[in-house]
């Protein structure tokens, strides 16, 4: 599957929900996790704001990576963040949009936490 990394060096990125388990299976609630480590993964809400334009996007971020300040207003840095293109084909219909993951979403305000060992 392709992977784009994503600058976001000039962007504004502050927490728009805290960080919440991502749910692999919606019918039983089974938590995804990290296919590679194991680590369970989390769901972090955050506003990116470029060039005058505001996004809220969906990070999907191991919890051994996410600060532990994450609350909503906190400005953060999005260590490895990379979009990943998906589509899919459900009941006849077609679907498509761009998945963000991250290695680590870290607080940057003074005296934040740094991110939980691995």
């Amino acid at each position: 599957m392709r992977q784009i990394p994503v600058d976001t060096s000039a962007a504004t990125v502050m927490v728009a929900q805290s960080p919440e388990p991502k749910v692999r299976d919606r019918r039983t609630g089974e938590i995804a996790t990290d296919a590679e480590t194991g680590a369970k993964l989390m769901t972090v809400n955050v506003m990116f704001a470029l060039n005058g334009e505001v996004e809220i996007l969906a990070v999907t971020v191991p919890e051994t990576g996410i600060s532990e300040d994450l609350m909503m207003g906190t400005p953060v840095a999005l260590t490895g963040l990379i979009a990943r293109p998906w589509e899919n084909e459900f009941n006849g219909q077609k679907r498509h949009g761009i998945a963000f993951r991250a290695v680590a979403v870290t607080a940057l305000t003074a005296g934040a936490s740094q991110p939980k060992a691995a």
